[in-house]
């Protein structure tokens, strides 16, 4: 190394935590830099481009479909009065839904929304499916 690195090396020994905290916001100021996404890779990175894409940009899943997969056929009226209290459908279309399986009880709602209604359908017998 070259004389002014070490002495560079040297004076940033004798700095404390807080003028050491004050020379990492002032560098990530004057070369607009993160300090916190170095990880454990040794180099500082460039902030990336203010128009990130969206394909880059991984989103969670937020609406799942609730599938009524099969049912045994000992189970249908427990599974009936399940499916009239989560959906509030008469007798007879619930009637004709579990009929129709595999079949969406449920469209677009939260994940915990789902596990509800799949746990309160499998205390019943019936086989669920969350999409």
């Amino acid at each position: 190394m070259t004389t002014k690195i070490n002495n560079i090396i040297e004076e940033l020994k004798s700095l404390t935590l807080l003028e050491a905290v004050e020379l990492v916001k002032q560098i990530e100021e004057t070369f607009e830099v993160d300090a916190s996404s170095v990880g454990n890779s040794g180099m500082v990175m460039m902030p990336a481009a203010s128009d990130v894409s969206d394909s880059t940009v991984v989103s969670e899943k937020t609406e799942f479909d609730v599938i009524l997969e099969e049912f045994p056929a000992a189970k249908k009226i427990a599974i009936l009065k399940v499916v009239r209290s989560i959906t509030g459908l008469g007798l007879k279309e619930a009637k004709d839904l579990v009929e129709s399986v595999p079949k969406a009880l449920k469209e677009g709602v939260s994940k915990e929304e789902a596990e509800e209604i799949k746990s309160k359908l499998d205390e019943a017998g019936a086989k669920i499916v969350i999409t």
